[in-house]
């Protein structure tokens, strides 16, 4: 046991390096050998607005060439002002995912302040590279980071490699296996200074795109009921947009292509 008054420091803003020095058991860890095959996580999307930013994914997890879960949650609240989605192998994204937001609301409790959102972003691009042992055994995590930034009053994305380079998108992004087909539909719809509105439009029509030529991503599901998860972040902070809402997009963009229109 260390010392905390010769070791490092219990309240460092940082919760990995705690447990780095306290409780290294319970930091993720990895086994050499051959691994199981797990789900994986497809195709999520992110979109910026005049008011902020939309952040969306299908709900589709494969194992090979298996449907592993067909009602996934893939995008997640950061904190007040951020939000990440997943996309790759499922268990250990979610498991980053946990240890991220534990990160920024003990940075928070210590420093008495929000990390930046830059510096948030920073923060995930070391855990991405914390995890690049499990990514060279093929269980890669490549999240999508979102969020509002309060010192330029915008909203910003932020998309990772699997070293955990990091780099910012001015205006869309997609990730995932699906991600080039989703990109694409953003490409042809977006336009600048869009409303919320439409930017949550064109981010549903974008997962549907990229699920009519994925297998790996699920489309809308009328018969269970089940649709992509979608979540705006503004000044006023995350808010997961009302599955009804979600719905009745995914109807008419549906209904739209039945009448061979976009």
């Amino acid at each position: 046991m260390v010392n905390p008054f010769t070791g490092p420091a219990m309240f460092t803003p940082s919760f990995t390096d705690a447990l780095r020095a306290y409780a290294p058991d319970l930091l993720p860890s990895f086994a050499e050998g051959v691994l199981p095959e797990v789900p994986h996580a497809t195709t999520v999307a992110a979109v910026r607005y005049a008011d902020g930013v939309v952040m969306g994914g299908d709900r589709r997890a494969t194992e090979g060439l298996h449907i592993a879960q067909r009602d996934i949650e893939k995008v997640f609240p950061a904190d007040d002002h951020s939000a990440v989605a997943i996309a790759g192998a499922a268990g250990p994204a979610i498991e980053m995912v946990r240890l991220f937001q534990t990160e920024l609301e003990h940075y928070e409790k210590v420093e008495g302040f929000p990390l930046s959102l830059e510096g948030k972003a920073n923060k995930l691009g070391q855990m991405v590279r914390s995890n690049l042992p499990l990514a060279m055994q093929g269980l890669v995590v490549v999240p999508l980071f979102a969020g509002y930034d309060l010192r330029r009053n915008s909203g910003r994305i932020f998309r990772y490699d699997v070293t955990g380079g990091r780099y910012e998108d001015a205006d869309f992004h997609a990730n995932g296996s699906g991600g080039r087909d989703a990109k694409g539909s953003l490409k042809k719809r977006y336009r600048d200074g869009m409303s919320e509105a439409d930017a949550i439009g064109i981010l549903v029509e974008a997962l549907y795109d990229a699920a009519d030529e994925d297998a790996g991503t699920g489309g809308p599901d009328l018969i269970r009921g089940i649709f992509p998860v979608v979540a705006t972040v503004t000044e006023a902070g995350y808010q997961r947009t009302a599955e009804d809402s979600v719905r009745e997009i995914a109807e008419r963009v549906i209904d739209a292509r039945t009448r061979g229109e976009g």
